[in-house]
């Protein structure tokens, strides 16, 4: 009995551990086709705001981590300026709310994102 709880205790941490390091903070080979340069060339605000909280699940080449659907290297040419601040706003489809995001953040994350196409 008190084997087989071991086992499946060291069994649950090992799948977490595993599960945690392929979603948004895992490294892909994909990494490498993202487009740094974007990031880079973005206002300070936007830079700052990015790093902190869009590029664990979006990368720093914007490439996306998760999926193609968060590839943001030209998400101006398939989502509007309004769905992209809905999309910041109330999240959905995977992406969680950023509601604690500053109106100035939000305008700036979303002007910054509409012009990628």
């Amino acid at each position: 009995m008190f084997f087989s709880r071991t086992r499946n205790i060291w069994f649950v941490a090992a799948l977490g551990l595993t599960l945690s390091l392929t979603a948004c903070g895992g490294s892909t080979s994909k990494e490498q086709a993202g487009k740094p340069e974007l990031l880079s060339a973005a206002p300070a605000t936007v830079q700052t705001v990015y790093k902190k909280s869009c590029l664990s699940c979006h990368g720093d080449g914007l490439q996306g981590r998760i999926g193609p659907k968060t590839d943001l290297t030209q998400v101006g040419a398939r989502m509007t300026s309004e769905q992209i601040e809905t999309q910041i706003r109330k999240g959905g489809s995977g992406m969680p709310a950023f509601q604690n995001l500053k109106p100035e953040e939000i305008t700036a994350i979303r002007d910054w994102l509409s012009g990628l196409k």
